[in-house]
């Protein structure tokens, strides 16, 4: 299905565009990576793949906002993979129409692009964020969107925008909604990783809310989703969960960090400044992934604590990437 055929991947440099570049190369695409520009050369999490890997990757640096290079970027590909976004919820509040910019804007950029040069299939990433706090539960695609805070008010403003090119234009779109994913590579603003960081240099933990249920799908079972549901047919102009379908409280996740790690006993603290405000929190996230598997015969394949065992290993190797006794926003 990919042999042979030029994908584009905005966002490659981030947690899951660099896996998904890397599975795409397993699976044979020739694969033109878009990352930020940045002065230092900088080009992400793709850093991480192996070096043959890398000199496979076109390569490309620039800005979802700028229209022209995105139209330069989207030319001559069979397919695209639209992940560019600012995800961080706690900066959203102080920076939201950087997310409106970058996340409803830069969308637009790409849809319109792929419109204008015909491209096969795109494939758009949404996020369970725009669910917001569950109405009811496991929460199917036809659950209302609740915009709880600046970032997912962008995200579905966004998601909006890739349904409309496909309504009115006939754009081949495909929106895809991974629900929480962690791994390997993925920042200290997830918490997770944070978690792990903390537990492996540390005496406590300081976390935000403990009480919130997340449905966690490890990183490497998201981007496949990404491929079977985003390259599948009958997903087009549909909106598809990529969740494992099973929640748990992230104090329940915390401990079997901490019971990974062999400190079980270790303090948890609440650090009131990584709260977030009573009415932005999203309190449940449980994926109705039924939709994913019917159309596309995606499910996912790590256990909550096989995805934590690769993930601790990474971190406890790369732990000098992290700063535990700061909070990143």
């Amino acid at each position: 299905m990919l042999a042979n055929k030029r994908v584009l991947v905005t966002g490659a440099g981030g947690f899951i565009g660099s896996h998904l570049v890397e599975t795409l190369l397993e699976r044979g695409a020739a694969v033109r990576a878009f990352v930020r520009y940045n002065g230092r050369g900088d080009i992400g999490m793709l850093a991480d793949l192996p070096a043959e890997s890398r000199k496979s990757i076109e390569i490309i640096a620039g800005d979802v906002g700028d229209p022209f290079f995105v139209r330069k970027a989207v030319s001559g590909c069979d397919a695209v993979f639209h992940l560019a976004a600012l995800i961080g919820i706690p900066y959203s509040y102080v920076a939201p129409a950087d997310y409106v910019r970058v996340n409803v804007e830069g969308t637009v950029n790409v849809m319109h692009a792929c419109r204008d040069e015909r491209t096969p299939r795109v494939v758009h990433t949404s996020t369970s964020e725009a669910y917001g706090t569950a109405l009811y539960v496991p929460i199917d695609e036809k659950h209302p969107l609740q915009g709880q805070s600046p970032y997912s008010a962008s995200k579905i403003g966004a998601d909006k925008m890739a349904e409309s090119y496909h309504n009115a234009f006939d754009l081949p779109v495909v929106i895809v909604r991974p629900f929480n994913t962690f791994g390997p590579r993925q920042s200290a603003r997830a918490f997770i990783p944070t978690a792990i960081s903390q537990a492996l240099t540390g005496d406590r933990l300081r976390m935000g809310s403990l009480d919130p249920v997340r449905d966690m799908t490890f990183v490497k079972d998201t981007a496949e989703g990404f491929i079977a549901v985003g390259l599948c047919d009958k997903a087009v102009g549909q909106v598809v969960n990529l969740g494992v379908g099973d929640g748990a409280p992230v104090g329940e996740i915390v401990r079997t960090i901490l019971r990974l790690v062999g400190k079980p006993n270790l303090p948890i603290e609440t650090d009131a400044a990584r709260v977030r405000p009573g009415k932005s929190e999203v309190m449940r996230l449980i994926s109705d992934n039924r939709k994913a598997k019917e159309l596309a015969g995606w499910q996912p394949r790590f256990s909550l604590e096989q995805g934590l065992g690769e993930t601790i290993d990474w971190v406890r190797r790369n732990i000098d990437r992290y700063r535990p006794e700061v909070y990143a926003v």
